[in-house]
């Protein structure tokens, strides 16, 4: 077998080697590259690369720090509210299973140099619950999430919400047994003696009046009742009719206003952000930190990692480089030419340039894609599209 053979033992071994887990004294936080021993260490060291590295790292080193503490925090923080939730862990068992992911930020590249001091820094940041125990440190996620606690409220609006009804139904039963007692009171029979002034006197009683009076008001309502009713209910179909046609009609007015609030209300949310890098768009470097040799140079960006880096490949030598945002700029290409645009209201969509204002910095461009296609859009800032590769 040749020496680059596939199945070959040695190659073989390094496939194996490379999935585990490296010596944390060979690995590069800048680079984000495990080196399996010290030769390949220092040979990485010396590499033009990691040169480029550390002299975009020169510039501003505590962006970086910070770079680096965020995301180790956020990680930590993601896989303790996952994994364990709101129960209280040890911070060594949460760190050793953070750590067993090979992708994963080292604590040395951050602003923590132990975890016990990242322990304690969570606690009074009041992200989490902390304890010192005999055994060591422990902590409990305290989950701050929008939604939980809009869950929360819920359930407690709604028990006040059951309380609330309980002692009402249970006033009205008073209120109701209250009435009736002293209607019961109030309508007490009183016992009279009856007198007769005259003992030769006949007592008679008058049964059919009372009758005949009950007769002639039920024959009125009976002969006033249906044209009555019958007018009453036309009334209302008539009222109901107009008011469920007006309702209609509302609705159908509603409903193109509610796509154009809508539609407004996205471009509002996503309007303006702080990173613009989009894949396939040629920028340039304006940092001269890397020698003449890429100053004011363009290239096409391969891919964005983490909204804010890129890796550019150069136009003109093929080179691949690692940039921050702040070391590049937009390029404005020709009118007719394919842009994008990187920010704003309408960020992503694709569009044709079709003028340029000098004294403005701003372009007009149409757009290409997208349920916005076609739309002519004025005044879009120069830093805010970029040409097409």
């Amino acid at each position: 077998m040749g020496k680059s053979d596939f199945l070959s033992p040695k190659a073989i071994a390094n496939r194996i080697k490379s999935k585990g887990l490296q010596k944390l004294r060979w690995y590069c936080q800048m680079c984000q590259k495990q080196c399996r021993d010290e030769n390949g260490f220092k040979c990485h060291c010396m590499s033009e690369s990691h040169q480029r590295q550390l002299l975009l790292a020169s510039e501003n080193p505590q962006q970086f720090l910070n770079y680096f503490s965020e995301e180790f925090r956020n990680d930590f923080l993601e896989l303790l509210r996952r994994r364990f939730g709101t129960k209280r862990v040890h911070n060594n068992i949460v760190y050793n299973e953070y750590i067993s992911h090979r992708e994963h930020i080292h604590m040395n590249a951050t602003q923590w140099e132990t975890l016990t001091d990242f322990t304690k820094w969570l606690g009074r940041e009041g992200l989490c619950k902390v304890d010192e125990t005999p055994k060591g440190w422990y902590i409990q996620y305290i989950d701050r999430d929008p939604e939980t606690i809009r869950r929360q409220q819920e359930q407690e609006r709604k028990k006040k919400q059951d309380l609330d009804d309980e002692e009402k139904t249970a006033k009205f039963i008073e209120q109701q047994v209250r009435r009736g007692l002293e209607g019961k009171e109030l309508e007490a029979p009183v016992y009279t003696e009856l007198n007769r002034e005259n003992e030769e006197e006949k007592v008679a009683f008058n049964l059919n009046k009372g009758a005949s009076t009950s007769v002639a008001a039920s024959s009125k309502t009976s002969v006033l009742g249906p044209s009555a009713l019958k007018t009453a209910e036309g009334a209302v179909k008539r009222k109901e009719s107009t008011h469920s046609s007006g309702q209609s009609k509302e609705k159908k007015k509603k409903s193109a206003l509610d796509e154009i609030m809508e539609l407004e209300e996205e471009k509002k949310r996503i309007s303006r952000t702080d990173y613009w890098l989009q894949p396939e768009i040629i920028v340039k470097i304006v940092t001269k930190k890397l020698g003449e040799k890429y100053h004011k140079k363009k290239g096409v960006v391969k891919e964005v990692i983490d909204k804010y880096t890129a890796v550019v490949k150069m136009i003109d030598s093929g080179d691949k480089l690692k940039l921050d945002q702040t070391h590049l700029e937009t390029v404005i290409p020709a009118p007719g030419k394919k842009v994008m645009v990187l920010n704003g209201g309408y960020r992503g969509n694709e569009g044709i340039l079709e003028s340029i204002n000098e004294k403005k910095f701003s372009a007009t461009i149409i757009i290409d894609s997208g349920p916005l296609k076609g739309r002519r859009v004025e005044g879009i800032q120069y830093e805010d599209i970029s040409k097409l590769a």
